[in-house]
């Protein structure tokens, strides 16, 4: 995992402090002596976190916090706020400004970077989600405001409370009651079902519980795919540093440790509340939108239209991060020998067939979609050429390997491939070069006997 952290404090000794032990993990790291210079640096670069000093002369950190916050450019980067002031009334202060997290001085090695790793991964998803909405607006097609009523307010919010002794969980009820409705539950898997079947906002997690391992728990929730996305608020003990560092590997959202101040336990939920009706608009939006416009009836995959738009965006992104980007081109051989030979309703199932395969071999964060006729295009982010090439021949096997059987007449037939790979590291200069290569590359596949994979020279 790597980013890019600002790093905001007046002091040269702690900004090199924490420049050093973010260094030793390979982030990448900027550095800023006071919030103008942050400010700059944000609005002009590509940042993932930043770890921003509270006491600052000039303008402090809660106002730079807000500035960021109401700034549409930067509003979606996470803020840690950095101090050596340890009052709740601070910390309620920082998050009622924006922030997503905080880090008391001296700061914790372990600590530090598995709260940078798990902001990372949030900011990762929604740089995602944010480059697809992008795309459908490039797109000219219609989109609700994405941002409306995503602060968490509009509504009471949906909790729901994991915890095992009744004093604590009405003490908790108590203080969410004015921002949310509380559902609260001693049996840890009876909570782990509930969570899956109703909608939440916001499950709570005392690591207190009786008879179940509360990390065994966060890790099922993000295990299940209905919860995978669903924030998690730790309540533990001060001092359990090795149960919070576990846990914020395992990727719940935030922690918050007894005794519980509840405005900070308000401000905490507020924020979480607000990052998943944010993330799940963008979700609605973008499916609603894109869905109809940009993808193939026949297959179900993104169609040229979306391939031409998005396909920009990740080049541009690759080439900002210094990040490799590959292009995988695929050709069914012999296709018109199937639609001669049975049909086109034959034709129309085996083209369906392929791209439920080529959905099967590529992972979460590649772009699949239909060329055209029988050609498809797979974009695979982050992906240099050699691991592309190892995608391409798993998908070419699997093709090779199982018949395509026909559902009507129960005829199987063996269809074969051919892959065409290329990567920016062959120095395509433009997204219009990267598929170029990539198509001449599949040529020499065809032309070198079909049903193999050929990467485009450097």
């Amino acid at each position: 995992m790597t980013a890019r952290i600002l790093v905001v404090d007046d002091i040269p000794a702690n900004v090199k402090l924490l420049e050093a032990r973010l260094l030793a993990e390979y982030f990448d790291v900027l550095t800023a002596s006071d919030g103008y210079k942050a400010l700059a640096i944000c609005d002009q670069t590509h940042v993932d976190v930043i770890l921003l000093d509270i006491m600052m002369p000039g303008i402090d950190g809660f106002e730079v916090c807000e500035r960021l916050k109401a700034n549409p450019r930067t509003a979606h980067i996470p803020v840690v706020m950095v101090t050596a002031l340890d009052q709740p009334s601070d910390r309620v202060r920082g998050l009622k400004a924006g922030a997503d997290d905080f880090l008391t001085k001296p700061v914790n090695d372990l600590q530090l970077i598995a709260r940078v790793k798990s902001l990372v991964r949030l900011k990762t998803l929604s740089d995602e989600l944010r480059i697809r909405a992008d795309t459908a607006t490039d797109l000219n097609l219609p989109t609700d405001d994405l941002l409306r009523g995503a602060d968490g307010r509009e509504e009471l919010g949906s909790v729901l409370l994991v915890d095992s002794r009744a004093s604590s969980q009405e003490r908790i009820i108590k203080a969410l009651k004015p921002i949310a409705e509380v559902t609260a539950m001693s049996d840890a898997q009876a909570a782990l079902f509930e969570a899956a079947e109703t909608p939440v906002d916001l499950v709570i997690v005392n690591a207190n519980l009786d008879d179940y391992d509360p990390l065994r728990l966060c890790s099922q929730l993000r295990s299940l795919e209905r919860t995978r996305f669903l924030p998690i608020l730790l309540v533990t003990e001060l001092g359990d540093e090795d149960v919070i560092v576990r846990a914020l590997d395992l990727g719940i959202n935030d922690y918050i440790v007894r005794p519980l101040d509840p405005n900070e336990l308000i401000a905490r939920t507020l924020t979480q509340i607000k990052r998943k009706r944010y993330n799940d608009r963008l979700r609605t939006s973008v499916r609603q939108t894109i869905e109809l416009a940009v993808t193939d009836p026949l297959t179900g995959l993104h169609n040229r239209r979306y391939l031409d738009n998005h396909l920009k965006a990740l080049f541009n992104r690759a080439a900002l991060r210094g990040r490799p980007l590959s292009v995988c081109m695929t050709d069914i051989d012999r296709f018109k020998l199937v639609n001669d030979t049975y049909g086109h309703d034959a034709g129309d199932a085996v083209l369906r067939e392929f791209a439920s395969r080529i959905r099967s071999t590529v992972r979460g964060a590649d772009l699949a979609c239909r060329f055209g006729g029988e050609e498809f295009v797979v974009v695979m982010p982050d992906t240099d050429g050699a691991t592309a090439a190892l995608i391409a021949e798993r998908l070419r096997g699997m093709i090779e390997r199982t018949p395509f059987i026909l559902k009507d007449s129960g005829i199987a037939l063996n269809i074969t491939a051919s892959l065409g790979i290329s990567s920016t590291g062959n120095g395509a200069e433009t997204p219009e070069q990267l598929l170029k290569q990539a198509d001449r590359a599949l040529y020499e596949a065809k032309n070198g006997g079909r049903n193999r994979v050929v990467a485009a020279a450097a």
